[in-house]
């Protein structure tokens, strides 16, 4: 089978893209071309793809890349048996004739953001006109959902093919040093300025502050200013098997979205992440983050914005290295039963090749369960 993969959005290396859809793919034995932004992220694709480089919708070149987008999958999606295309933005510059499509629905696109300035779209995008796109989406392409409580967007039944990690075979060492860290792209409505401000406030203390991953424009600034003044190590983007390497071992994981009006209900991946390299979590009350730490017993959730409790548990953690590392076991043994990449991604292939097989459009109201 041959697959167009498409993204103007995400970073090239993007864990769900790269490290596990693609891979899933190439393992099974299909040929992959990949359009994305490559040269605008500083990325060398890798041996055994097709690439096709694109503009990055980010910041104010996103017309530049909306323009681009269409003729780039079109030459990509020729000869392809399958075109998969992993954005709003890329879905909404389809070309006309393509072979059977797939999109990829992650919880970023109902985000808070999406009311105002959507990403990859030169405008605003109001909530209604977002709603018809994604309901006259569902019934010309497929789709799959990266989370269960995407469900409730759509009229129509759509498999999940959650946001899983690679989890080592082997318990990971326990959590400890005098260290945290925090996995994933850096945003305003993620809790940058709360992340920063608990960097501030741990450094007395001797404990440092990992941000490992991509910043957005509007809050690269203050990261940057908060490195420079030597509060926390900034990272930027790295390759997902590298950046969990350098998480393992941390006293705990950071995930401190904000509460704020129209927020995704999904567990944020770097929760998952973390639970994989048996890092204790401490998260906001984001409902399946908090969910999954209470009913796990795999960390400890705060409230949101008080950097104050944040502050009180990364402390209780440091000085209690037997409560860290029995919360650590007990997110790992979670990661491993419940959130593995290596249970999912046949069904995921599976998926894909039963679609490009029969070669027709989706269904109008059948479910469509994810092969076991």
């Amino acid at each position: 089978m041959r697959v167009c993969v498409g993204t103007i959005i995400h970073h090239p290396e993007d864990a769900r893209i790269m490290h596990r859809q693609i891979r899933a793919l190439l393992d099974a034995g299909h040929e992959i071309t990949y359009v994305a932004p490559f040269t605008d992220c500083n990325v060398t694709p890798i041996p055994g793809i097709r690439a096709i480089d694109v503009p990055r919708a980010l910041g104010a070149h996103r017309g530049r890349a909306l323009r681009a987008v269409r003729g780039a999958l079109r030459r990509g999606a020729e000869d392809a048996d399958l075109l998969l295309v992993c954005d709003l933005a890329s879905l909404l510059r389809l070309p006309r004739r393509r072979p059977v499509t797939v999109w990829d629905v992650r919880d970023d696109a109902a985000g808070p953001r999406a009311a105002g300035p959507f990403p990859g779209l030169p405008h605003r995008l109001p909530r209604p006109l977002l709603r018809l796109a994604e309901s006259r989406a569902e019934r010309r392409v497929h789709l799959i959902l990266a989370d269960e409580s995407l469900r409730e967007r759509f009229e129509l039944s759509h498999p999940v093919v959650p946001g899983a990690a690679r989890v080592p075979g082997r318990p990971p060492r326990p959590p400890a040093g005098a260290r945290v860290v925090h996995l994933g792209r850096l945003r305003a409505d993620g809790g940058v300025a709360e992340l920063v401000e608990l960097a501030r406030r741990l450094a007395p203390y001797g404990i440092r502050t990992d941000l490992i991953g991509e910043a957005d424009p509007e809050v690269r600034p203050a990261v940057r200013d908060a490195q420079r003044a030597g509060l926390l190590d900034w990272y930027g983007h790295v390759p997902d098997r590298h950046a969990t390497r350098m998480a393992e071992g941390a006293l705990a994981g950071l995930s401190l979205p904000r509460d704020l009006p129209g927020a995704g209900r999904a567990m944020p991946v770097e929760v998952v992440e973390y639970m994989a390299r048996g890092l204790p979590v401490i998260t906001t009350p984001a409902p399946a983050a908090a969910a999954a730490v209470e009913r796990t017993g795999c960390g400890v959730v705060v409230p949101f914005g008080d950097v104050d409790a944040a502050l009180r548990a990364v402390l209780t953690l440091r000085d209690d290295p037997g409560r860290a590392a029995d919360m650590g076991a007990r997110g790992y043994r979670e990661a491993l039963h419940r959130h593995d990449w290596a249970d999912h991604s046949g069904g995921f292939v599976e998926l894909l090749e039963g679609w490009a097989a029969a070669g027709a459009a989706p269904a109008p109201a059948r479910p469509h369960p994810l092969p076991a």
